[in-house]
């Protein structure tokens, strides 16, 4: 299994907090967003992880992430992404890092509560994604589910009401990922949707759909980034990060101390 997070974008709804960095570098409570994301498929056992992000932000995250996780055997990647062409180019951009392996996907500025490790650990082939109950499912791609909580059909961001079940920024694929992607024909909107491609399994009897019942935030506006942050210190979330990432931030952090010794 390999990961991709996608970190791109321009972040216009964050404007003017995200004008000289990263949405996904903006902080969740005590640390940046980015690990949250990046939590989710350490927690899973996932080494190999590829993250997309934007030219004007690469620098960024090099300086944050960079090598700190190559001593505890994480092997972190990057790709620029010049021109954001929607959420399935990620298998595209991404398709030499994939290889012959199944991949996961997580949007860089969702936080979950729910804890996905074993749905990643046991996914064997298809696809899987995750519903979750919101009050404004026009603005996202939703599942219609029948009476026995089997999926229909999967609509992005409908005009007219279809359901109250949408599926958020984690995607968890086999490696026909990238053959749908490539198969995918650009919307209206000029971008190959994600929602093309769960369709795509859906058709074929291999997408399988599990039900979120933790908190979820995608922490693309102020109002969410400020409540993400309220609620992961209410809730203590901040004690869910795998020791590979707090014990990486620490000895990042010491290097940093050492470092300021020598120049004082």
């Amino acid at each position: 299994m390999r990961g991709i997070i996608l970190a791109g974008g321009t972040a216009t709804r964050l404007f003017p907090l995200t004008a000289t960095t990263s949405k996904q570098l903006l902080p969740i409570y005590d640390r940046q967003m980015i690990f949250y994301p990046l939590n989710v498929l350490v927690k899973a056992g996932i080494k190999n992880i590829l993250i997309i992000i934007s030219p004007e932000h690469s620098g960024h995250f090099l300086n944050l992430l960079g090598s700190i996780f190559d001593k505890n055997n994480i092997r972190l990647e990057f790709k620029v992404q010049k021109t954001p062409r929607g959420l399935a180019d990620a298998f595209i951009v991404g398709e030499d890092f994939i290889g012959d392996d199944n991949v996961t996907m997580i949007l860089g500025d969702n936080i979950f509560e729910d804890d996905f490790s074993e749905d990643i650990k046991n996914f064997k082939t298809g696809g899987k994604v995750f519903a979750v109950k919101v009050l404004d499912p026009e603005r996202l791609g939703v599942v219609l589910f029948d009476k026995n909580m089997k999926a229909i059909k999967i609509v992005e961001k409908p005009k007219k009401w279809v359901s109250d079940y949408a599926i958020p920024g984690l995607y968890i694929y086999d490696n026909q990922v990238v053959k749908a992607a490539k198969q995918a024909k650009p919307s209206s909107r000029g971008e190959i949707e994600i929602t093309d491609l769960n369709n795509w399994y859906l058709k074929k009897n291999k997408l399988k759909i599990g039900i979120i019942k933790g908190k979820w935030f995608d922490a693309g506006t102020v109002d969410s980034l400020l409540e993400a942050g309220q609620y992961v210190k209410e809730k203590k979330l901040y004690e869910n990060f795998d020791p590979t990432i707090n014990n990486a931030i620490a000895k990042f952090n010491e290097e940093l101390k050492n470092l300021a010794k020598k120049v004082l």
